[in-house]
């Protein structure tokens, strides 16, 4: 029981990794706050938790939205007096090469995966800063240090986010808050699932292809992100401080001959 007494407040949290994420972190004693916009699959999430004897709340925002994003933080406030830890999932992925790119599908990922993990960490971390205590995990990629055809906009978020996670540790090391990043390899999340159906004839080919830029030759599941996340939420992890962390089957550091 890993995060016994622990409130956490997972974004985008109704499917795939924040939902995966969700369903350990309660497992391990947290008490899980659910964010989506999709409300359905956020109560769908908070059921699960508390079918099997969890404790889980939901509340419905939209990271993109100062007010919203707010009114989120303020009410698990009211709820449980506290946030021990944020982790910023929320996003979305975007294709193309940058002059393919249309202005607002630019600004939209910018805004989702961006600006998504400022607001709630703008809001959260006042209330961990009089407490002096805190996690907050924000979802980079491996695509923030390397190059990868057609993904030069969620690339850009993801090396965002990653420079962003460093220099909040550095302001917020002093209020014993730890800010550290995730930074998975391609994830079978029914998200990537759909998007293999609808973009390619051969959904299985594409499939097969993904798998060989793996040294696992396997692509990663939810939980192996979610394993990660509860390291950085947990005490396990105490000592990493501004830190990437790699869920990416060696497709960073290796390369198949």
């Amino acid at each position: 029981m890993r995060l016994q007494h622990k409130v956490t407040l997972i974004t985008g949290a109704g499917s795939g990794i924040g939902k995966s994420t969700a369903l350990l972190f309660a497992s391990e004693g947290a008490t899980v706050i659910v964010n989506d916009l999709d409300a359905i699959k956020g109560q769908e999430t908070v059921n699960e938790i508390k079918e099997k004897g969890g404790e889980a709340l939901f509340l419905q925002a939209d990271v993109t939205n100062p007010e919203s994003v707010k009114a989120m933080v303020d009410a698990a406030i009211a709820e449980y007096g506290r946030i021990d830890v944020l982790f910023n999932n929320a996003g979305i992925s975007g294709v193309g090469a940058l002059h393919e790119i249309e202005p607002d599908a630019w600004d939209r990922i910018m805004s989702i995966n961006v600006k998504g993990v400022y607001l709630p960490s703008k809001y959260a971390l006042p209330h961990m800063m009089e407490r002096k205590a805190g996690s907050i995990i924000n979802m980079s990629s491996c695509v923030a240090e390397m190059g990868l055809a057609r993904r030069v906009s969620y690339a850009a978020t993801k090396g965002a986010v990653l420079a962003l996670t460093k220099s909040m540790q550095v302001d917020y090391a002093a209020y014993n808050i730890r800010v550290n990043a995730l930074l998975p390899g391609t994830i079978f999340t029914p998200f990537v699932e759909n998007y293999l159906k609808t973009s390619y004839d051969d959904p299985t080919a594409a499939i097969e292809s993904l798998k060989q830029r793996q040294l696992s030759g396997e692509l990663g599941k939810p939980e192996d992100v979610a394993n990660a996340a509860l390291f950085l939420a947990s005490d396990d992890s105490k000592f990493m401080m501004g830190s990437p962390l790699y869920i990416d089957g060696g497709v960073v550091f290796g390369k198949n001959a």
